[in-house]
């Protein structure tokens, strides 16, 4: 299914607005709320709605330190990359992962309280991930801008 004005309008509404009620959705997209709660049932059928979240505002829930980790891993066989993946994906500190083209294989979102709470996750966590042969982290002093709304 392509995705037309409409479904469009209602995406970008939603990805600003996720607990908006059907019936204000239906008016800032001027749709009838039955048509409206239709739609949005079909794009989330369709899996262009994954699914609902709140967002967290990191510094109240003690996370204020963002670090961005390089991973290269000493080989590129699937099996190092597998065991990897696996590892990473259950340090409770990391929010985003991507395997990547260029000068390093990963690159990791990592969220701490402070330094000292960075050097603990090091220690307890990336030390220990399989296949690592080098890692460099840098330290984000100031969030430019945010957002997890696609473009629609």
């Amino acid at each position: 299914m392509s995705l037309d004005t409409m479904d469009r309008s209602l995406l970008t509404v939603l990805q600003k607005q996720g607990r908006i009620s059907n019936a204000d959705l239906a008016d800032k997209v001027n749709l009838s709320a039955s048509a409206c709660h239709r739609r949005v049932q079909r794009l989330e059928a369709e899996g262009y709605i994954a699914g609902y979240v709140a967002l967290l505002d990191a510094r109240k829930m003690g996370v204020s330190a963002t670090i961005f980790v390089e991973i290269t891993l000493s080989a590129q066989a699937d099996a190092v990359l597998e065991a990897f993946e696996k590892a990473v994906a259950r340090v409770p500190d990391v929010l985003e992962c991507y395997l990547t083209a260029g000068t390093a294989d990963y690159i990791l979102k990592i969220v701490a309280e402070n330094t000292e709470d960075f050097a603990r996750i090091h220690r307890q966590y990336l030390t220990r991930l399989p296949g690592v042969a080098k890692m460099q982290s840098s330290f984000a002093l100031r969030t430019v801008c945010n957002t997890t709304a696609l473009p629609v």
